[in-house]
């Protein structure tokens, strides 16, 4: 009880009321926050998903994932690298401003600002012809199968307002002092409009009443966010009726919620591949005691931190059996996946030393290692886990675990990838294996708007040309010939070390439905409390 109590009073430091939720009220809670309300200014899936509730895509995803029209109402190619699209009139913006062509034509060319953080999802277009006020042509440089899957998390912003507020610049996330009118005050398209903001506290939404879609599933007027870092603090608000759902549930509370009266644990899995990547493009590491030159341009070293790392013993002592190791970047949701190449590298701490030795480095090295303690089920412990093993081999892991905010303000292309070894995760937001290709596993070109998320610049120049293939190849046995090539070249170079799919792990008030998406987003369009 004292235990409890402790916690709950801890969380009422968030300024989150002890009253259960009416049939109306939905309060919410993630481990962490989002960096702010500029839907440009992060490509990472809780700010997507949530900025989803207020701003909105030509294209938006339904509970199952299928493809569904949202600001477009219509789009057919009309040659290989050509799209007409039809925009969806009488929509408005939360302040009243019609949406249009010049909303479109805008937001594509603010994505591509230097703060921006989608500039991958935004270069896929390479220009936009306003045909009239509600049609639109995009051209690519190439043709592009997945385009309208991808601008689903293009999220449309208003021109005008953008204008008159100097926000037609995405914030850099890099520059928390400084960050724009955007971050702070938003003005989507969405069925959600924010009401109060207070960064790393409470973010509240209500219902829009110019929303253009009246037959959504939701009943909820009122959206109560609470970023709640402490996991058990989190299951015990969800306990107490303070909160309505709450993720990640850590996956040893399942069972606590299982016994529990009024809330249940819902769980499955997520198509997120959680993986390490390191530098293999500088001659010198930025954080390691290694001078003049690049362990990890050894392909031998990179083998021998694969071999190190024992994903069963994470599986089980750290994820509890819900993860399943992988040996891929793609999860079995994902188009593209294939189980034949689905084999982990093996563990063998001794072929390990061996490799490391037989690269020269006998004894080691330290090495800093980047993660986020907020993100992703788990992560820090993941980390920390990882470091121990490598240490048997004699690399020194000096952890770097900090808020997400700071880590992706860290480590991402607006800081310069500033980082020699990192834990990342990531879902396709095309749910194809393209956007992997494109974001994580081509060569770092900002020009073409590739590998963007390649943190560590692993290149090879016959996976850029497979990932052009693929993107224009119709026939699907050839196209899925070029994917497997692909990863297994990445595989054979160790370009990067998968470790596992996590588990959707959320916790939820028996009165609350709610579609549980497999890229672990919460769309409040599908939430309903009953009476």
């Amino acid at each position: 009880m004292k235990k409890t109590s402790k916690l709950l009073s801890a969380l009422a430091v968030t300024t989150m009321l002890a009253a259960p939720a009416s049939a109306e009220t939905f309060k919410f809670a993630f481990q962490g926050d989002m960096p702010g309300l500029d839907p440009h200014s992060l490509n990472e899936t809780f700010s997507l998903g949530f900025w989803g509730n207020i701003y909105e895509g030509l294209t938006q995803r339904d509970g199952n994932l299928a493809l569904k029209p949202a600001l477009a109402e219509s789009w057919e190619t009309t040659s290989p690298t050509t799209w007409l699209v039809k925009l969806r009139q009488g929509v408005k913006f939360h302040n009243g401003n019609d949406f249009n062509a010049d909303d479109v034509i805008f937001t594509w060319e603010r994505t591509q600002t230097e703060g921006s953080d989608v500039k991958a999802r935004g270069g896929l277009i390479s220009a936009i012809k306003k045909i009239d006020d509600y049609t639109i042509e995009l051209t690519t440089a190439e043709p592009q199968p997945v385009l309208m899957e991808e601008m689903s998390f293009v999220y449309i912003m208003d021109k005008e307002w953008a204008e008159q507020n100097k926000a037609t610049e995405a914030a850099n996330i890099k520059d928390a002092n400084n960050p724009g009118y955007a971050t702070n005050h938003a003005n989507g398209t969405g069925p959600f409009k924010v009401v109060e903001r207070k960064a790393g506290v409470k973010t509240v939404l209500e219902r829009s009443d110019n929303h253009w879609n009246k037959d959504i599933a939701t009943n909820v007027t009122r959206a109560e966010f609470t970023p709640v870092k402490e996991a058990a603090t989190r299951v015990a608000a969800l306990i107490s009726k303070q909160l309505d759902l709450v993720w990640p549930v850590p996956v040893q509370d399942w069972q606590r919620l299982e016994d529990a009266d009024g809330v249940r644990p819902l769980a499955g899995p997520e198509a997120r591949t959680i993986f390490l990547g390191m530098d293999q493009g500088r001659d010198e590491l930025l954080y390691s005691s290694v001078k003049g030159k690049n362990p990890f341009k050894d392909i031998r070293v990179r083998q021998a931190f694969a071999h190190a790392i024992n994903l069963d013993a994470i599986k089980k002592k750290i994820m509890r059996g819900a993860a399943t190791p992988t040996g891929l970047m793609v999860a079995p949701q994902i188009n593209g996946f294939s189980a034949a190449l689905n084999t982990p590298y093996a563990y063998d701490v001794k072929k390990a030393k061996a490799l490391l030795a037989d690269a020269g480095y006998a004894d080691g090295f330290s090495l800093t290692m980047d993660c986020p303690n907020n993100r992703y089920v788990n992560d820090e412990k993941i980390c920390q886990a990882v470091a121990s093993m490598l240490a048997r081999i004699g690399v020194k892991i000096d952890l770097l675990a900090q808020p997400k905010a700071k880590y992706f303000g860290k480590v991402l292309a607006q800081n310069g990838y500033d980082t020699s070894f990192y834990l990342l995760g990531w879902t396709p937001g095309s749910i194809d294996s393209h956007n992997v290709y494109q974001n994580l596993l081509s060569c770092q070109n900002p020009d073409k708007k590739m590998g963007a998320f390649n943190l560590g610049n692993y290149c090879n120049k016959r996976v850029d040309e497979i990932t052009s293939l693929m993107g224009s190849e119709t026939d699907p046995a050839k196209r899925q010939a070029l994917i497997d090539e692909g990863f297994k070249l990445v595989q054979d170079e160790v370009g990067y070390l998968p470790l596992h799919q996590q588990p959707l792990s959320w916790g939820a008030a028996n009165n609350v439905e709610v579609a549980q998406r497999a890229d672990n987003i919460l769309d409040l369009r599908s939430v309903v409390i009953k009476k």
